[in-house]
C-alpha cells in the first residue's frame, strides 16, 4: 500500500485517541491474536476479568471470532475516530447506529473466504435481527471490564505520544513524523512523498490536500485505514507503555535509585513518569495500598513527587528534581 502525501497535508493533518479501538484491541491481545510485547504483566493482572466475560457474554466470543489478520474485518466493529474527541460511549453510539443492511453486508464479506467457521452460536449471534446491539454490548462489557480501570493512565501515555508526533510533524515534515512509526512502514522523500507499508493492498492512495489522522495504540497494532467512508488514518504503536502498565521485573537487578530509595519507593517513583492515582499505582506495582500511600507520603515531603486534584481524583506526578533522580 501507498500513500502519497505533500506539505499541504501537513496542515490538514489530525490527532485522536480511540478508547473503542483500545478496548477492541485489548480483546484481541487477550484472546492470542496479538502479540504481548511488553504487556504480560497487564494480561496477567486482568486475565481474571477475560475469563469472566467470556463466560458471561457470549457475544465476546462471536465479536473475537470476526477478528482475523490479513483479512477484512467488518468496519463498523471497530470505526476510527473521526478527530472530535469522543469519549467511550460516544464511539459506542457511532456503532450502535450502523443500518442492518451495512452491518449484514459487512459481516458477509467479513466471513468470506478459507477460514475457520465461526461456532454455532456465533452464527446465530450474526443472524440475529439484533446483531449491532450485541456486538455494541459486548464492546461495552469489554470496556468497563478490561480498558476503563486503567483508562486515565492509558490516556495519558496516548495524549503524550500524539503531542511528540504533532510536533515532529510541524517541525520537521512528513519523514521525521512517520519515519519510526512501524517497521513494516516506510518513508519514500519526493516532491510528492510516500508512506508506504506492507499489506495485501498494491493501490496508491493520495491525500490529496485531507491531511492524515493519526491514531496511537496501547493494545493494538499497525492498521491504516484508507476506504471510504473513513477518513485516511494510521493508527500506530505509541511509545512509553511497557514501563507504564505492569510491576517491575523482579529479576531486574537493584540499580543506584533502588539502593538510594529503596526497591518499592523507586519503582513508585518510577511509575510516576505520567500522573497516577494511589489505586492506579497499587494495580500496577503489585503493591499494597497502605505501602504505596507510605511511599508516596515520603516522596512527596522528599520533594520527588507532587499531588494534583482532577475533579475527584488525586494524582501524583514527579517534580522536576524527581525526574532527574529518575534519569539514568
Amino acid at each position: 500500500m501507498r500513500i502519497e502525501v505533500t506539505p499541504a497535508d501537513v496542515a490538514a493533518s489530525r490527532y485522536a485517541v480511540s478508547p473503542l479501538g483500545e478496548t477492541v484491541s485489548a480483546l484481541r491481545l487477550h484472546a492470542g491474536q496479538r502479540a504481548s510485547d511488553g504487556l504480560g504483566p497487564w494480561v496477567a493482572r486482568t486475565r481474571p476479568a477475560y475469563e469472566r466475560l467470556r463466560r458471561e457474554v457470549p457475544a465476546v466470543g462471536a465479536l473475537l471470532a470476526l477478528l482475523r489478520r490479513g483479512g477484512y474485518n467488518a468496519d463498523f466493529i471497530q470505526p476510527p475516530p473521526d478527530g472530535t474527541a469522543r469519549d467511550f460511549h460516544g464511539e459506542l453510539a457511532v456503532v450502535r447506529a450502523t443500518p442492518l443492511a451495512q452491518a449484514r453486508d459487512e459481516l458477509a464479506r467479513n466471513l468470506a473466504g478459507p477460514r475457520a467457521t465461526p461456532p454455532a452460536y456465533a452464527r446465530r449471534i450474526y443472524a440475529a435481527p439484533n446483531v449491532v446491539d450485541l456486538i455494541a454490548d459486548a464492546i461495552e462489557a469489554a470496556w468497563q471490564a478490561l480498558v476503563e480501570p486503567d483508562w486515565p493512565r492509558l490516556r495519558a501515555i496516548l495524549e503524550r505520544d500524539l503531542v511528540r508526533r504533532a510536533g515532529r510533524l510541524l517541525a520537521y515534515g512528513w519523514g521525521a513524523a512517520v519515519a519510526d512509526l512501524d517497521p513494516r512502514l516506510r518513508w519514500i522523500p519526493g516532491d510528492v512523498g510516500v508512506i508506504e507499508i506492507d499489506s495485501n493492498d498494491p493501490d496508491t492512495h493520495s491525500l490529496a490536500g485531507r491531511g492524515l489522522l493519526f491514531v496511537p495504540t496501547v493494545f493494538g497494532t499497525l492498521i491504516a485505514y484508507v476506504e471510504q467512508p473513513w477518513p485516511y488514518a494510521i493508527v500506530y504503536r505509541a511509545s512509553g507503555v511497557a514501563e507504564l502498565l505492569g510491576p517491575p521485573d523482579p529479576a531486574r537487578p537493584d540499580d543506584a535509585l533502588d539502593r538510594l530509595v529503596g526497591r518499592s519507593r523507586a519503582a513508585v517513583l518510577r511509575a510516576l513518569a505520567l500522573p497516577a492515582t494511589t489505586s492506579q499505582l497499587v494495580a500496577q506495582l503489585g503493591l499494597s495500598l497502605g505501602g504505596v500511600g507510605d511511599h508516596l507520603t515520603v516522596l512527596r515531603e522528599a520533594g520527588l513527587v507532587s499531588r494534583i486534584r482532577t475533579g475527584r481524583a488525586v494524582r501524583y506526578r514527579r517534580t522536576p528534581l524527581g525526574d532527574a533522580l529518575v534519569a539514568d
